[in-house]
């Protein structure tokens, strides 16, 4: 009876820190390109950010880049949609298909901003080096 009251107990708990994890997920699509980009800029692919505590977990994959990727990086912009800067770097597979990954750990001000819309992930390619990739992560 113990032993099944403490299982009950351990399997409780583990389930209960899995519920505060949040998740945040992105769509994967080529940046805002001019005429010019187009011959250079093509693909998809999708992302799946996990917050538990403070660490940010980001798994995903992308497909048809018309040339490997070189990059990967969290920016944080000042609004959804708007670009900022590049944060945190992340591994990418260096192929016109593959995957995106990491770990960082967050402050509290870049949960927030995360929460808020306002991280996204960009991907580049050799001949799109500014970006070829880019998706919000959102709730």
């Amino acid at each position: 009876m113990r032993l099944s009251m403490a299982v009950c107990l351990v399997s409780f708990g583990l389930s209960a820190a899995a519920s505060n994890e949040e998740t945040f997920k992105a769509r994967l699509s080529t940046v805002a390109m001019d005429l010019s980009m187009r011959a250079d800029v093509a693909g998809m692919g999708s992302v799946t950010a996990r917050l538990a505590g403070n660490k940010l977990s980001i798994a995903g994959s992308f497909e048809g880049l018309r040339t490997p990727a070189t990059m990967a990086r969290i920016h944080v912009g000042p609004v959804t949609g708007v670009r900022g800067p590049a944060i945190f770097d992340l591994t990418v597979s260096a192929a016109t298909s593959g995957t995106v990954s990491g770990a960082v750990d967050l402050t509290a001000e870049q949960i927030d901003s995360l929460k808020k819309g306002r991280f996204y992930v960009q991907l580049s390619s050799e001949k799109a080096p500014d970006g070829n990739l880019w998706g919000w992560l959102l709730h």
